[in-house]
């Protein structure tokens, strides 16, 4: 993966996810932010639940968006943000566990469109099961930066 151009990308991620107020109310946060690699926590708790007592999947697509999102947010320039364009997510087992950890990370950096993919794992008795997998598109906006709040 290419240098970074911005030194700064892990104090501008975090900013912006502290902007990201959906992220807040799930109770979501964002522990690991590395070049090209963001994980976000989700705790298993009566608000993210489904009728069967799992994570909802749309719970996990949020989570999964917003980690694939923040890794290719790392390798843009700090004059530029990004947005997704389009994902496609495998909900491959109930997002069943104490904790769900998604992972994302940049499978191709580019100046315009960016490929990410993210996995989310349920955290139970202390083994991770995959419950999610999800590739996605980013597109950069150069010149673009994001709302003030």
């Amino acid at each position: 993966m290419s240098r970074t151009p911005d030194p700064d990308f892990a104090e501008r991620v975090q900013a912006s996810f502290a902007k990201q107020h959906a992220m807040a109310l799930i109770q979501a946060s964002l522990p690991v932010i590395e070049h090209g690699r963001t994980e976000i926590h989700l705790p298993h708790w009566s608000g993210v639940e489904q009728q069967h007592g799992f994570v909802h999947g749309g719970v996990v697509g949020m989570i999964a968006d917003s980690a694939a999102g923040y890794a290719a947010m790392t390798v843009v320039p700090a004059s530029a943000s990004v947005l997704t364009v389009e994902y496609k997510m495998n909900l491959v087992a109930p997002a069943d566990g104490e904790k769900l950890i998604a992972r994302g990370k940049v499978i191709r950096p580019g100046r315009t469109l960016i490929v990410t993919q993210a996995e989310v794992f349920a955290l139970k008795d202390g083994k991770e099961n995959l419950c999610a997998l999800m590739q996605q598109t980013i597109m950069v906006m150069h010149g673009k930066t994001e709302k003030q709040i």
